[in-house]
């Protein structure tokens, strides 16, 4: 019997020193929630559009998917590594992201709150 690979994960910390160093921070909630708050330098792709819109997404750059919690941002991690891409997941999503004290906004530049 094969064994489970796990999805690459990383928190939230060291989400945002990949993103200051040039990775893309893949936002795959809905759009009530990204537009109730999100990380400033997100990409919002809600996880329903992914399979249609993941050609947008560049492959010569790493990508961290995140969404509230990590479930749907997991499963995007899962889809667009198989689609070749260098994709981790953000281990608590949103919340783990504001709980570790990092910048959420909204986007006309107002402090923003995790939904």
């Amino acid at each position: 019997m094969p064994t489970e690979v796990p999805t690459p994960a990383i928190s939230a910390e060291e989400a945002a020193s990949k993103v200051e160093s040039g990775a893309l921070l893949l936002d795959v909630r809905e759009a009530d929630e990204w537009t109730a708050g999100h990380a400033a330098a997100a990409v919002h792709m809600p996880l329903g559009t992914l399979q249609t819109r993941h050609t947008e997404l560049p492959k010569d750059r790493p990508i961290v998917a995140v969404c509230r919690v990590g479930g749907r941002s997991e499963r995007a991690t899962i889809a667009l590594r198989a689609e070749g891409y260098d994709v981790v997941n953000l281990t608590g999503g949103m919340q783990a992201w504001a709980a570790a004290g990092l910048p959420v906004t909204t986007d006309d530049g107002a402090p923003g709150t995790v939904i």
